[in-house]
């Protein structure tokens, strides 16, 4: 089968099409036709050997998949023919990929792979954001940076659901504040203007708000905190920015606050957050009550182009690699 992979860590160009032998499932695990894969900041991370947790080489990238079932292990009792998506460790840049059967989750009626496929990575992360990690209560206001993105636009949008009182979205152009706009966001900020924070807290009466969304890191980080209410919750689920924060813990004890990481592997290890939210999420899409943004759709030998496009920040929502592309 034909796979993206990288021998050693570095820039999109480490990234190779090879030929690799095509796994075959064992116990629990299916193979997957691999019509859609997911390309997320992990996988940036991944390749520049930056990753939460070590990255072994060699290295096929590529967490979130949707395809349809081909070949099923003994114990699994998804049956071949099944259109399904889900999050995997590795391997999703290729033709197949192998799956715990466990884990997949079947596709609605008329759901299609580049639509589901937009889904996992970011729809759980910003639905366990919000509720599990942020707690997130009805008529409580959220700040969500990078609202233009893939975990951003989704966030916008489950705020609401979940019944925030107030959105706030954060992004670096005109015309990605406008996408905020239109997933529900009720307050635009440009954060590459000097003194962002302040329209923040202008925007919530000078309290603050009560859940934050941060990944960027560094100055971002710093100036979120200074927007958070009493008792408010300061979610990180990354460090686009490549810059790590300092800051003094004791500082939040004052107005009660917290600062709390977030790292999607550990909700797939709880199958009791992970299946119930998969599928409540996709009921919403199925329902047209969440709203999917595809940005760029590329064959799978483009992955280099599109890590590339990722990180230049000029992209808008979900950027996907599809390895059976005709």
């Amino acid at each position: 089968m034909k796979a993206v992979q990288l021998k050693e860590y570095g820039g999109p160009e480490v990234l190779k099409v090879v030929e690799l032998d095509k796994p075959e499932p064992q116990g629990h695990e299916v193979l997957i036709e691999v019509h859609a894969v997911g390309v997320n900041y992990a996988d940036t991370a991944r390749r520049q050997g930056q990753y939460v947790v070590p990255t072994p080489l060699p290295f096929v990238p590529g967490a979130e998949v949707a395809g349809v079932v081909v070949q099923a292990g003994e114990k699994a009792s998804i049956k071949p023919g099944t259109r399904v998506v889900t999050l995997i460790e590795s391997g999703g840049y290729a033709e197949f990929a192998i799956a715990d059967g466990r884990g997949v989750i079947p596709l609605p009626e008329g759901l299609d792979f580049q639509v589901a496929v937009a889904l996992p990575l970011q729809g759980l992360s910003a639905y366990h954001i919000l509720k599990t990690m942020g707690r997130l209560e009805k008529g409580e206001t959220v700040l969500v940076h990078a609202a233009a993105g893939g975990v951003g636009t989704i966030a916008v949008q489950l705020a609401k659901l979940f019944g925030a009182g107030k959105v706030i979205a954060t992004a670096s152009t005109e015309e990605k504040l406008e996408l905020a706009k239109e997933m529900g966001a009720d307050v635009l900020v440009n954060y590459t203007k000097e003194g962002w924070e302040k329209e923040v807290l202008d925007a919530t009466g000078g309290k603050g708000v009560n859940v934050a969304l941060e990944m960027a890191g560094g100055k971002v980080f710093y100036n979120t905190l200074k927007c958070l209410a009493t008792f408010g919750r300061l979610v990180i689920y990354g460090v686009a920015s490549g810059e790590q924060s300092n800051f003094h813990p004791s500082s939040l004890m004052a107005r009660n606050q917290s600062v709390i990481g977030f790292f999607l592997p550990q909700i797939m290890r709880k199958p009791e957050l992970l299946q119930p939210s998969m599928k409540e999420l996709l009921t919403y899409v199925a329902e047209g009550k969440l709203k999917l943004t595809i940005g760029e759709v590329q064959k799978l030998e483009n992955a280099a182009e599109i890590h590339t496009l990722m990180q230049s920040r000029k992209t808008k929502g979900k950027l996907i690699l599809e390895p059976n592309r005709a």
